[in-house]
């Protein structure tokens, strides 16, 4: 519904009407959801990083068991991560460098 429009009157020609003041609680309410909201984001993203502590540690174990079944596979893939990181360690340096 529209709202119905006064009349204006020659007194008030030119004032500025104040607007009413806000409720206090009304801030209160919204500080308390946004707590709630930022606690509640918290709790997910613990249970999120705890999920993905898991994944890794198991996915640490696979990766020692199969060092230890497969010694010289482990040492020759080591060195060709190795030697990949170090080539572009060195390739990103040089184009600092130009």
């Amino acid at each position: 519904m529209a709202a119905k429009k006064r009349p204006k009157s020659k007194a008030n020609k030119g004032k500025v009407r104040k607007r009413p003041a806000r409720k206090k609680a009304g801030k209160d309410s919204l500080k308390r959801k946004v707590k709630l909201k930022v606690k509640a984001t918290e709790k997910q993203a613990h249970a999120e990083l705890k999920k993905a502590k898991a994944k890794f540690m198991a996915h640490e174990r696979k990766v020692k068991a199969y060092a230890k079944k497969n010694p010289e596979k482990a040492l020759a893939i080591a060195a060709g991560l190795g030697a990949v990181l170090g080539a572009t360690a060195v390739s990103l340096a040089r184009r600092k460098r130009k």
